[in-house]
């Protein structure tokens, strides 16, 4: 996986911080801290997370994600100052379930970074497609044109005995 495509991610996630931090979740988003991005993963996990985004919940905070285990969760508070300053733009966060998590609070998609490389490789594959296609035209408009002059020369060669005829 190339570090352009992780850069590209992390400008994704920024760049929809930056639309939904006025949006639904703007008491947690607008002046983020660590307890209310804290609060925040807490109520989006208790609406039905996904798989991978349970598996990025437990990788980051060291406990599964339980409805009954909420005071053990609040003691987690210093595993989002990374994501808290990842979206003041102070630092620029190495962690991949720092950065996943960070995609989880804003509803990025495709997340985790895993599908958004596999997303962008479709993406890179189209314009290889289309190029493919526009050779194919390419070649077949370069194939008639060397089918043409032997049309042409037959005319020439019509004109040639009309002309013949006359002069």
């Amino acid at each position: 996986m190339s570090n352009n495509t992780l850069e590209k991610y992390k400008r994704a996630i920024r760049k929809k911080y930056e639309i939904e931090r006025e949006g639904e979740y703007f008491d947690y988003l607008y002046k983020p801290s660590r307890a209310k991005l804290r609060d925040l993963c807490w109520l989006i996990f208790e609406n039905n997370p996904t798989k991978e985004d349970l598996n990025v919940f437990s990788n980051l905070l060291g406990l599964d994600f339980d409805h009954t285990q909420k005071n053990k969760f609040k003691e987690k508070k210093d595993k989002f100052r990374p994501i808290e300053t990842f979206f003041k733009g102070e630092t620029d966060p190495s962690s991949m379930d720092v950065i996943n998590m960070a995609a989880i609070l804003v509803d990025f998609h495709p997340r985790p970074l895993k599908k958004f490389y596999e997303n962008s490789k479709k993406e890179e594959a189209k314009p290889i497609r289309r190029m493919d296609k526009a050779k194919e035209v390419f070649e077949k408009k370069s194939a008639d044109k060397k089918e043409k002059p032997e049309k042409k020369s037959k005319k020439r060669n019509f004109f040639r005995d009309i002309k013949s005829m006359f002069f």
